[in-house]
């Protein structure tokens, strides 16, 4: 039988957990893991079809990095709320239609954050509502545009790649055979 996690760090954001599970071989197995509540990444369209992307400064990294807006799930938040909240906060845009793509984990081997992603349509400027120390600037560009920036490998962020790239594939043509969700 499995025992019960043993909490090792607990943040306002997330929780690092020792858990202890039977292996195959019968014998326990301590694992650490990253509890997190979840989490949302926006892809703006606008009408003309360009992309409203972020720089951001990640201070985990030391860098900033070009990604798509995005944001922690609050306590029971639904994620769709929270996606058109967190465009509005990051980049000021409001959108008429936001929709679910896709939902995934980002690294499974150790943390439990599931990010759903979202595409937002018929948008309309406005002024962000960004948090104190965020470092964050608007970066619209075509589409084309975004897609050289994964090409380029100018783009590093997991969530960017996956969510550009899978639009492009399976959202962005009428020929893609699938249905957003």
């Amino acid at each position: 039988m499995d025992t019960p996690s043993e909490i090792l760090l607990e943040t306002r954001r997330f929780c690092v957990v020792r858990t202890s599970e039977t292996g195959r071989d019968g014998k326990p197995h301590s694992r650490e893991i990253i509890r997190h509540p979840g989490a949302v990444t926006v892809i703006p369209l606008l009408d003309d079809g360009r992309v409203c992307l972020v720089e951001n400064y990640r201070v985990a990294v030391g860098e900033t990095l070009i990604e798509l807006p995005a944001g922690t799930l609050e306590p029971d938040e639904d994620p769709q709320a929270c996606a058109a909240r967190e465009l509005q906060e990051e980049t000021g845009y409001r959108a008429e239609r936001v929709e679910l793509l896709h939902a995934f984990y980002l690294s499974p081997g150790i943390l439990d954050e599931r990010m759903h992603l979202f595409v937002a349509t018929g948008l309309t400027p406005g002024d962000p509502a960004r948090e104190v120390g965020e470092q964050i600037e608007n970066l619209v560009v075509p589409w084309d545009e975004a897609l050289n920036l994964v090409h380029t490998r100018k783009i590093q962020d997991a969530k960017t790649i996956v969510g550009l790239l899978y639009y492009d594939r399976f959202a962005a043509r009428p020929d893609a055979g699938r249905a957003i969700p």
